[in-house]
């Protein structure tokens, strides 16, 4: 699809060590955390919108499909070139523009590191909340394309909430600036948000603006073992009844906390169906009540070992436990599939008691945890990709859980998007008026389907 003429005009774009062609380099930029493969023609890792935008005229010209990458952590494909063309890398356009504590926002381009933000931020008592799993190598663009949550999404919101502002270039190379640097705009459509969450599949985000909040003087965790996992689940609601509003409330099964231990030794309760870990931040007076408060509530609802973290240390080893899963799982199996479902919170143990029957049925490890605070469970399928049968039990295990989701009120994807991975089971959460009205937009800002086709919605 890319002739040699292409090539060349691209390559002067970005320069020559900027652009690869080379198969071997390109496997890198073939492959996300789905492990679903596509081989693009070419990658190049812009510096500027300018580039970005230069690029995406010769594509739209050309009706070359262009698939735009962070750092490769999608969990549903959807960084994937399924249909080879360009990998528009954005890793190079990693600067903090501007960070503003009179204004409480920051600017800045898709390639930062998530985490490397959140540093610079504290260094200035200033906080950015959403915390996806992967925020030690994910980046702002992925972030804000996906419209990733993380554990702190409980008291805090999702990435959306804290999006003031986008940078965009269009599929003809068009730059488009949506919001601005105002804490409160409601003038026309809010494109801002229209482009947070579309997987890559409207537009090129090329710089962000975000909203600051002041960073909370103080963080406590708990970490309660129940031996019933009803009792558990009923304690995430009872939370909420008694006032208090966790930053983050998670809950792990007992095959996770095994895995876990398993793996790291970290001295967790073997013998516990549920272990659930209660986090709240502010001042330390008022945390230091909480977590009593906290304490006598899990105990009344049946925890038969409470563990209370006193310092910043004890606070990130109690997490130790949780950031630890997946690392566990992939010890276990050579592919480790992350499912993503959110169900009401009142069906959160309904949705738990489904997964273990559709484990037993197509006989899988699912492990299995939860940001239980608002009801997203992230089952993790143990298999073996390499092996045809099991992955036809896998996929079928898949579509169940999705369906399972959607019949106890909830949704297909809480944080990790569409992608490839459920973009078949939209119809059955959405219907098919919504659909139309999804292949419309996508075909209103991408004529020719080159930006991420074949992601969330197909179009013909």
């Amino acid at each position: 699809m890319l002739n040699q003429a292409v090539k060349d005009e691209l390559r002067a774009i970005v320069g020559e060590g900027r652009y690869f062609d080379n198969p071997k380099d390109l496997l890198l930029y073939s492959y996300d955390a789905f492990m679903v493969p596509g081989l693009p023609e070419a990658a190049l890792l812009p510096v500027s919108t300018e580039e970005v935008s230069r690029i995406m005229k010769v594509a739209f010209r050309e009706k070359v499909p262009v698939t735009a990458r962070g750092a490769g952590t999608n969990l549903a494909g959807g960084s994937v070139p399924t249909r080879g063309g360009i990998a528009l890398v954005f890793t190079k356009m990693n600067q903090i523009i501007e960070i503003s504590k009179e204004n409480r926002i920051a600017v800045l381009q898709p390639g930062v590191i998530n985490m490397e933000f959140q540093q610079e931020l504290t260094k200035q008592g200033l906080y950015y909340p959403p915390d996806p799993g992967s925020m030690a190598v994910s980046t702002m663009g992925g972030n804000v394309a996906e419209n990733a949550g993380g554990m702190r999404a409980v008291k805090y919101g999702v990435t959306r909430d804290y999006l003031l502002g986008l940078e965009v270039v269009l599929a003809s190379g068009e730059i488009l600036r949506t919001g601005g640097k105002a804490l409160k705009n409601v003038t026309g459509y809010n494109l801002t948000q229209l482009f947070c969450g579309s997987e890559g599949t409207l537009g090129l985000i090329t710089e962000i603006t975000v909203k600051l909040i002041p960073l909370p003087e103080t963080k406590r965790t708990l970490q309660a073992a129940y031996k019933n996992l009803d009792d558990a689940g009923k304690t995430v609601s009872k939370v909420f009844e008694i006032g208090i509003l966790p930053v983050a409330l998670e809950i792990m099964d007992k095959v996770s906390i095994n895995m876990v231990e398993d793996f790291m030794q970290l001295g967790l309760p073997r013998e516990a169906e549920a272990l659930l870990l209660i986090e709240v931040d502010g001042p330390e007076a008022a945390v230091a009540v909480q977590s009593e408060r906290l304490t006598v509530l899990c105990r009344d609802m049946g925890a038969h070992e409470i563990k209370v973290a006193r310092t910043l240390a004890e606070n990130d080893e109690i997490w130790k436990a949780r950031r630890s899963v997946y690392g566990a799982g992939a010890r276990l199996k050579p592919t480790a599939i992350a499912e993503d479902c959110t169900v009401p919170l009142a069906n959160l143990v309904a949705m738990f008691q489904a997964v273990v029957k559709i484990a037993e049925k197509y006989q899988l490890p699912i492990p299995v945890v939860a940001h239980a605070g608002d009801g997203n469970l992230h089952p993790m399928i143990l298999t073996d990709s390499s092996n045809p049968e099991e992955m036809k039990r896998v996929a079928q295990a898949m579509d169940e859980i999705s369906v399972k989701a959607v019949e106890l009120g909830g949704t297909l994807t809480g944080e990790h998007g569409i992608g490839i991975a459920k973009r078949e089971m939209m119809p059955f959460e959405l219907g098919e008026a919504a659909m139309e009205i999804t292949r419309n937009i996508k075909k209103v800002f991408d004529p020719f389907n080159i930006m991420n086709p074949d992601k969330v919605v197909r179009i013909v």
